[in-house]
């Protein structure tokens, strides 16, 4: 059980380092806590919740593994390397669609809502 209990403690402590450490995981953040608070302002439904919810936890944890990805690369190697550059963007880049998409998805829900 100390094991499980462990477990949970070492990821939340990851968590809270990350937010503390990443500037764009911040602006995630506010952004999910702005969208939780639109969301109970315009009444959204349950499946809208379900939708916002499950988009808070994609681009939260893909920022997570974006920068766990960077850090760990920088590690391995400090120097510049275009083969580590294009890892580092990539990762990047599948955040950056993720949160393009997350964006639209907002406004198809909200923008009725809105007007």
């Amino acid at each position: 059980m100390k094991s499980l209990i462990n477990s949970f403690k070492f990821a939340f402590e990851g968590i809270v380092n990350t937010v503390r450490v990443e500037r764009n995981l911040k602006i995630q953040v506010l952004a999910m806590i702005s969208t939780v608070i639109l969301g109970v302002l315009l009444k959204i439904n349950e499946f809208e919740w379900i939708a916002c919810i499950s988009l808070f936890g994609l681009i939260i944890s893909a920022e997570m593994f974006n920068t766990a990805f960077e850090k760990t690369l920088d590690y391995v190697n400090e120097e510049y390397d275009e083969k580590i550059k294009f890892i580092k963007d990539a990762a990047a880049g599948a955040v950056l669609v993720l949160s393009i998409a997350s964006a639209v998805i907002g406004l198809i829900i909200f923008i009725p809502k809105i007007f």
